[in-house]
């Protein structure tokens, strides 16, 4: 069984390498990839990962990408894998707000900064499996179905245990995540900050 769950992992790391890769090669090229060319490249570059191609080392590149890196959560592995569909709705702000929120709350809090641990919360809190059911629900009623389905898969495979870690945050948050959404935050307050400059330039008097 450990054994099993140990080559899914690989698995996915492989699949969000490949996305890494091909998301990296889709800003250097003026025209989106098609579906089918997307679709070759993740079947190239996530077996390239998966099997050991020698080289001097005895185990998968991937191996090796998630021993420094650790299991993504299923948030942010779903979000890179849906990021390559052609018709992907880009997270709203609001959610990146939120994420970026409790984040900068978490981590400090969590690495023993005070009293209070929340991580301790991911091990069967009812109050916290409501808070995540909540948060779900306000991406649904901000016409954002792709968060609600992508946080329903979380809390499953955190149910069935599909990681090897029994704390649900680890299924919705990692340090990725939140340095994505911390980010995404900033570049979005700087291009609202910079429009509105520009607007007020060219509709000043004179």
């Amino acid at each position: 069984m450990n054994n099993l769950m140990q080559t899914f992992a690989l698995i996915e790391m492989s699949i969000t390498c490949a996305a890494v890769i091909i998301l990296l090669l889709q800003k250097t090229s003026a025209q989106p990839f098609p579906v089918i060319v997307k679709v070759l490249l993740i079947l190239l570059i996530a077996n390239l990962f998966f099997w050991p191609l020698g080289l001097g080392m005895e185990l998968p590149l991937v191996a090796y990408v998630r021993g420094v890196v650790g299991d993504l959560s299923i948030v942010t592995m779903l979000l890179l894998w849906t990021s390559l569909l052609p018709k992907n709705k880009p997270a709203p702000f609001a959610f990146k707000f939120a994420l970026a929120l409790i984040a900068i709350i978490f981590y400090p809090l969590a690495l023993g900064l005070g009293m209070m641990d929340p991580y301790a919360w991911g091990y069967g809190s009812i109050g916290f499996f409501i808070a995540v059911l909540f948060f779900a629900l306000v991406c649904g009623l901000a016409h954002w179905s792709k968060g609600v389905w992508i946080i329903a898969i979380g809390i499953l495979a955190w149910a069935g245990h599909w990681h090897e870690s029994a704390n649900l945050w680890d299924y919705l948050l990692d340090p990725f995540l939140a340095i994505w959404a911390l980010t995404g935050l900033i570049a979005a307050l700087y291009r609202r900050r910079r429009d509105k400059a520009r607007s007020g330039y060219l509709f000043r008097p004179g």
